[in-house]
C-alpha cells in the first residue's frame, strides 16, 4: 500500500504534526532510509522530504528557529537589539523583583501554590543534560518553600531523573510534560495529610510505542556526533546542544524520518532539543489545572498560582493561569520573546533571590 505523509508545521509554537494515510500500523513499516551525507543543506533537506512550497516554507522556519534556540545565537541577537527593544519587553513583563511586593499585595488573602520548570529554571542549562544539577543553595531554598507552600516540579524529564537531581521527597512532580504525576512521599508533606496519594498517567497506553521509538532514534542518530537521545518515559527528547551546527539540518531529518511512521506522536522543538510526544490533549498547563484540583483548588477564589519556566511548553501553563485570571507565570529569560507569562527572571540564580524572598514574606507572617 501507498503510504502518503504530510507535515504541517506551526511556526509559533514549533510543532510538527505528522499524519500517516497507510493503515499498516507503525512497528509494520520499515522507516525509509536516510542517505549517508555528512552534511545536508537546508536546500537538500526540503529535497529530500519532497515537501511543497508552502510546507517546505513551514519547515524551513522549523529549522530556522533552531538556530534561534541557541544560546550563541541570541546573544548575537541582543547584541543587535536596541536597549529601547529591550526597555520595552521588559515594561511588558516586568522583573517579578522589581514588582515583587506588588505581587505579594494580588495574592494576599489567598493560598499561593508553587510550580516550577527544572532545567533553566531551578538549574542552569548544561551541554550535558544528564550534568544539570541543581546547587544545594537552590535545593535548600525549594525545601523551605515548599514548606510555606504546596511546590510542584513540573518538567518534560522522567520524574525518576528528576527526583535524582531535586532529592525532596516533599514535592509534587510532574514529569513527562505532565504525564506523570505524583504527589509527596506520605508523611513528608503537610498539604496532603489528608488526601490520596496522587497518581496520574493520562499517556500510559503509549509506552510500549514510546520505547520502540526510543531505540530506532538512538539507533538513527549514533552516527551525529554529540547527539544524545533521553527517554522521558512518556516522551522522548533529542538534544542537539552539543551537535555542529552544520549538522543541524542532517539531524532534523533523521529525526523526522523515524516519527513520521507514527502518527499518534508529535515532534516539536525547544531549547536545543527535539521534543516527541503523544499526540493527546495534555501539556504542563493541563498538568497544572490537575494538581489545583488534587490539592483541592477546583474552581477556587482563594487560590494564587505561581508559574515559573523558561521553556516554549511552558507557554502552555502561563496561558491557562491567564484564562484563569489567577496568580501569573513568569518567565525565565535574558532575552525578549513572545510568551503569556506576566513577569519576567533573568537566570536561576534570580529564581533562587524570588523564592528566598516569598519564604522569608511567608515566615513574617506565620
Amino acid at each position: 500500500m501507498v503510504s502518503q505523509n504530510v507535515v504541517v508545521s506551526d511556526a509559533n509554537t514549533g510543532i510538527i504534526t505528522v499524519s500517516n494515510s497507510s493503515v499498516f500500523t507503525p512497528s509494520a513499516q520499515k522507516p525509509p532510509t536516510v542517505p549517508a551525507h555528512i552534511s545536508i543543506s537546508k536546500k537538500k533537506l526540503l529535497k529530500n522530504l519532497e515537501l511543497s512550497g508552502a510546507q517546505s516554507q513551514r519547515l524551513n522556519s522549523w529549522v530556522d528557529s533552531m538556530r534561534a534556540s541557541s544560546p550563541t545565537h541570541l546573544k548575537s541577537l541582543t547584541s543587535l537589539s536596541s536597549e529601547d527593544e529591550l526597555n520595552s519587553w521588559l515594561k511588558r513583563h516586568p522583573s517579578a523583583l522589581d514588582i515583587f511586593e506588588r505581587i505579594i499585595e494580588a495574592s494576599r488573602g489567598k493560598q499561593i501554590v508553587m510550580f516550577l520548570d527544572y532545567d533553566g529554571t531551578l538549574s542552569p542549562i548544561v551541554a550535558d543534560p544528564d550534568r544539570a544539577f541543581i546547587s544545594s543553595k537552590m535545593r535548600r531554598t525549594v525545601k523551605k518553600l515548599a514548606k510555606c507552600f504546596p511546590t510542584s516540579i513540573v518538567t518534560g524529564r522522567c520524574i525518576d531523573k528528576v527526583y535524582g537531581f531535586v532529592k525532596l521527597a516533599e514535592l509534587y512532580y510532574a514529569g513527562s510534560h505532565g504525564m506523570d504525576i505524583k504527589g509527596p512521599t506520605k508523611g513528608f508533606s503537610r498539604y496532603n495529610k489528608d488526601k490520596p496519594s496522587v497518581l496520574y498517567q493520562p499517556a500510559g497506553d503509549f509506552l510500549p510505542m514510546i520505547d520502540e521509538v526510543f531505540k530506532q532514534l538512538v539507533e538513527k542518530t549514533k552516527s551525529t556526533p554529540g547527539a544524545k537521545v533521553e527517554n522521558n518515559k512518556f516522551c522522548l527528547s533529542v538534544h542537539f546542544r552539543c551537535v555542529d551546527e552544520k549538522k543541524w539540518s542532517e539531524l532534523a531529518l533523521k529525526v523526522r524520518s523515524v516519527v513520521k511512521n507514527y502518527p499518534t506522536l508529535k515532534l516539536s522543538q525547544g531549547r536545543k532539543v527535539f521534543e516527541i510526544r503523544p499526540m493527546i490533549k495534555w501539556d504542563k498547563g493541563k498538568a497544572l489545572e490537575f494538581l489545583l484540583e488534587s490539592l483541592g483548588f477546583e474552581n477556587s477564589d482563594d487560590v494564587f498560582p505561581i508559574y515559573i519556566g523558561d521553556d516554549r511548553t511552558d507557554e502552555d501553563a502561563f496561558k491557562l493561569l491567564q484564562e484563569r485570571g489567577q496568580g501569573f507565570g513568569i518567565l525565565v529569560s535574558k532575552f525578549p520573546k513572545d510568551t503569556n507569562a506576566s513577569y519576567s527572571l533573568q537566570d536561576p540564580p534570580e529564581v533562587m533571590d524570588f523564592l528566598r524572598r516569598l519564604v522569608e514574606w511567608k515566615q513574617i507572617q506565620q
